[in-house]
């Protein structure tokens, strides 16, 4: 029943053409979000001084990891692959099982993760309080003389509200300012036909559902569920639905990193949730529709820097 709603709901909104609407300007504070970026790339936000947010988030990997999962302090190793921030403030949740709701909470889980930055509020704010160039700038923007933990996840959250990606080749096809390919065009028309539109729609072409993964085909793990939030078993192998977006520079792919390449990534898709073979050829059709979902550089980005 479920998913007869989704299909029903699915049709709904192709027919009305916003199955994958396109992103328009998205607002943010522009003095916050250069503060923000200070404290993306500061690693003095890490027990030991060697990790930043942009450690596990890299600009040059797409602002995800390429590694199967991220290091952290001393050496720790996290347990699930570390998604893009790229069009993060347009999920309905953050963190693969949606334990945060906002992009400001979603800071705040990997400062306090021993297995990441393992940072105490006090420790933070003994720190950036001891800066003068951060208490001067803290204070320009929030009036204070002082420095507070909620004031750091703040600024980062609001740099991360400024990286999103417009102008896709696919958010220009659908302006009426760009063609597509015949593959591209046959990728697009494969991508809703198998179904993948049915979970990757909206303005993040994903991102704003929670999907077991394994329908057909059950995986062996399933770390950082939603059961392990809920304790719910019909949460087991549930994930929020990843974004599709510039999805191309985001390898590998998936909470396990168990694909390493797009055409695997679909493949496995077809294989887990839909009980197919999704033929090689369709596959390339569907990749080469997912490469053109790759935007341009966050604006904030070209003006700042």
């Amino acid at each position: 029943m479920k998913y007869l709603i989704y299909f029903i709901f699915t049709l709904f909104l192709m027919a009305q053409n916003l199955i994958i609407p396109i992103p328009e300007h998205a607002p943010y504070n522009k003095q916050k979000a250069k503060l923000g970026e200070l404290l993306y790339f500061d690693t003095m936000l890490s027990r030991d001084k060697t990790i930043s947010c942009a450690s596990c988030h890299n600009p040059v990997e797409g602002w995800a990891d390429k590694r199967k999962v991220s290091i952290g302090v001393y050496g720790r190793r996290g347990f699930i692959q570390s998604p893009t921030v790229l069009n993060a403030r347009f999920n309905f949740v953050q963190m693969w099982n949606g334990s945060c709701a906002t992009l400001k909470d979603q800071i705040k889980g990997p400062i306090h993760n021993p297995n990441e930055m393992d940072m105490t509020n006090k420790l933070l704010e003994k720190r950036l309080n001891a800066s003068k160039k951060y208490k001067k700038l803290f204070k320009k923007i929030y009036h204070k003389n002082y420095i507070t933990y909620d004031m750091v996840a703040d600024a980062i959250a609001e740099f991360e509200k400024a990286l999103y990606t417009p102008d896709s080749k696919f958010d220009l096809y659908l302006k009426g300012k760009a063609k597509l390919t015949k593959i591209e065009k046959r990728g697009y028309m494969l991508f809703k036909s198998y179904g993948c539109i049915i979970c990757h729609n909206g303005i993040n072409v994903g991102g704003n559902s929670f999907e077991k993964m394994g329908v057909i085909h059950h995986l062996k793990s399933c770390k950082g569920d939603r059961y392990s939030l809920t304790h719910n078993p019909e949460d087991k192998c549930v994930y929020k639905v990843p974004t599709l977006r510039n999805i191309a520079l985001t390898a590998p792919y998936f909470h396990d990193a168990s694909a390493k390449t797009l055409i695997e990534a679909v493949k496995k898709m077809g294989y887990y949730n839909l009980g197919i073979d999704i033929p090689l050829n369709d596959a390339k059709a569907i990749v080469s529709f997912l490469k053109i979902l790759t935007g341009k550089p966050p604006e904030f980005l070209k003006e700042h820097n």
